[in-house]
């Protein structure tokens, strides 16, 4: 069995800065932050990170609260009993595709 590198201290840095970021994290991410100025990452990769992050946790609060308005507005005239019955559908291979897409943060960085 070949023993595969680990990842920079950096790298795990970042990943786990971002994922906080998304996650809407309590700690922010601040001892990310320390480690990555320690390491010497760049101060203009870090706001990169930093722009992805939260640009990926905006559209996905949008996606969500689009969805919620959808669905409550479908249901705004429904019966109790109805609404019990109704199940999400499920999304065909179409949406699941389209779903799955970024869009650029507002200074152009990718985030996929």
């Amino acid at each position: 069995m070949s023993h595969q590198p680990e990842l920079h201290n950096s790298i795990v840095a970042m990943v786990s800065l971002a994922s906080g970021i998304a996650a809407n994290h309590p700690a922010m991410g601040q001892c990310q932050l320390e480690r990555l100025r320690k390491y010497g990452v760049p101060e203009h990769q870090i706001d990169a990170v930093i722009e992805i992050a939260r640009h990926i946790r905006d559209e996905a609060s949008e996606k969500l609260d689009a969805a919620f308005n959808e669905l409550h507005e479908q249901n705004t005239n429904r019966t109790e009993a109805d609404i019990e019955a109704i199940a999400l559908p499920p999304q065909d291979d179409k949406q699941a595709k389209a779903g799955s897409c970024c869009t650029p943060t507002p200074s152009g960085q990718s985030c996929c």
